[in-house]
């Protein structure tokens, strides 16, 4: 708390509003010092009935959730952590992760990749990646995603997956600017896949797709070769007793060269 205060990040709230208003007039920005989770926060305010559309920063997080129940815990300036809450009418869910992560990889840099169904990658590293969850509302469901992106070095702590770092790709970039590149775009995204659904991003989807012609393992024991997704978002993997449709966001795919060294 004593380095935030001599410290400030300088967030750009002002910009991000100016940008998302015209489509979102009663959005709002908050800041917060130290969360346990930006996402936890979110849908404890839902369940309290709070449920305006809202960009959510945590300069700490201390016990962030990534998918299938991993900690993320974040750093002051060393990461950013942010969680999305917007009621959305959606009518096919299918594809949202992977318009999320299509969103923030484009506004971050070219070199960034997707690996299905939500992770940012670089070179083989991970840099980052998007969890959703949702309350209903009545007819409108209450959706928070969340975001975690390593701005700078990150300790291995014997991840099978190895961090990347924003900063060895955009060194003069913080989490700031971080902000400021990828938050109107990705509001503009979900407001735009809720009207669209996944199938109009599928080619610019398959431009960034790690897994994309590679071998790959899934935890519930396919293996095959991926062969991209399909329109509704789901992955493709070509097996040798057919082409398999992965839709569920619970299983866990990796190339296969990532088994055979962990």
């Amino acid at each position: 708390m004593v380095n935030a205060l001599l410290n400030p990040i300088r967030w750009p709230s002002e910009a991000i509003w100016e940008a998302v208003h015209p489509s979102l007039a009663n959005f709002s920005i908050e800041i917060l010092p130290e969360l346990d989770s930006s996402n936890t926060e979110l849908m404890r305010r839902a369940r309290a009935g709070q449920t305006d559309p809202v960009l959510l920063v945590a300069e700490t997080q201390t016990a962030g959730r990534g998918r299938l129940g991993r900690q993320w815990v974040s750093k002051r300036g060393d990461s950013l952590t942010f969680s999305l809450g917007l009621p959305l009418h959606i009518k096919d869910w299918s594809g949202l992760s992977l318009a999320l992560g299509l969103s923030l990889a484009e506004s971050l840099h070219s070199q960034v990749g997707l690996k299905w169904p939500n992770d940012l990658w670089i070179k083989g590293c991970k840099l980052g990646g998007v969890l959703i969850e949702a309350a209903s509302i009545g007819p409108l469901s209450y959706v928070v995603i969340g975001v975690g992106l390593n701005i700078n070095p990150q300790a291995n702590d014997g991840l099978r997956t190895p961090p990347a770092a924003l900063t060895d790709w955009l060194p003069d970039t913080d989490v700031a600017e971080t902000l400021r590149l990828v938050a109107a775009p990705l509001v503009l995204a979900v407001l735009r896949f809720a009207q669209e659904g996944f199938a109009p991003l599928q080619s610019r989807f398959h431009e960034r797709d790690v897994l994309r012609g590679l071998a790959v393992h899934t935890s519930d024991g396919v293996e095959g070769v991926a062969v991209g997704v399909d329109t509704a978002g789901a992955l493709q993997i070509e097996t040798t007793s057919g082409k398999v449709r992965i839709l569920s966001s619970e299983v866990s795919v990796r190339p296969a060269e990532l088994y055979e060294n962990t």
